[in-house]
């Protein structure tokens, strides 16, 4: 019976984990997107030294987090967010427009594939 009450507790800390891994995601991934659509604006307005800075506060909060990301994400998925930086130095609209969607995409499927849901379960 004792072995019983060790495996329900193993499972119950594995999905605590579980739970507080998505809403470490969740809020994480909404804070950088938040950051690179406000950028985006800024660049649409053609306020681009604003909006580098606005990329580079979620930059540094990626690596922030870059062991964190690198242990609990597949690694082709983190090494897009380098990529936008390149576009809005050379101040092309449409190409960073395009990359900084991708990249907002991309993160918010990082969310997706790691959130607690039945389809993920399955």
């Amino acid at each position: 019976m004792r072995r019983l009450w060790i495996a329900v507790a193993f499972l119950a800390a594995v999905f605590a984990a579980t739970l507080v891994n998505s809403h470490y995601l969740k809020t994480f991934s909404t804070e950088l997107t938040s950051l690179l659509t406000q950028a985006e604006s800024l660049a649409e307005r053609g306020e681009w030294s604003e909006a580098e800075s606005l990329t580079q506060q979620a930059l540094a909060s990626w690596e922030e987090h870059d062991l964190y990301l690198y242990t609990m994400l597949r690694h082709s998925d983190t090494d897009q967010v380098h990529s936008v930086l390149e576009f809005i130095r050379c101040e092309e609209g449409g190409e960073y427009s395009a990359a900084n969607a991708r990249l907002v995409s991309q993160i918010e499927l990082l969310y997706e594939m790691e959130e607690f849901s039945l389809k993920n379960l399955l």
